[in-house]
């Protein structure tokens, strides 16, 4: 979640008069605050433009800082990028579900298919 951002659209504008500003509709304005989708560095510019503001104002750190103890003690740090996660709705998970099934069931019924051929080569 872009709370910076967040907090910046909601001292001048809605999501939905955002949206506009930005030539997209409202839901796909609210994924990208969600998180749910990646707002590109260009999306960026035109949202901190729109807020009257820097991209540095308005942007997370997407970036986490872990220390790791080595055996000897010793202690390294160093960056690494969040991971994103997206919920996909279930309907897709079902459908692809289904064609996974689908390419199950002609795999097997070509395997026949194919010791069908071979049976029949063999006793010619």
């Amino acid at each position: 979640m872009n709370n910076k951002l967040i907090n910046a659209r909601k001292a001048k504008y809605t999501q939905e008069n955002m949206a506009k500003l930005l030539h997209m509709t409202q839901s796909q304005y609210q994924r990208r605050e969600k998180g749910e989708i990646k707002i590109s560095d260009e999306e960026w510019e035109r949202i901190a433009k729109a807020l009257d503001t820097t991209v540095e104002n308005i942007k997370e750190d997407d970036s986490i800082i872990y220390q790791i103890n080595n055996y000897d003690k010793q202690s390294v740090n160093y960056s690494a990028r969040s991971n994103n996660f997206y919920n996909i709705p279930d309907y897709i998970l079902e459908n692809q579900q289904e064609y996974i099934n689908f390419l199950k069931q002609e795999i097997n019924e070509l395997k026949n298919e194919i010791e069908a051929l071979k049976y029949k080569n063999s006793s010619l």
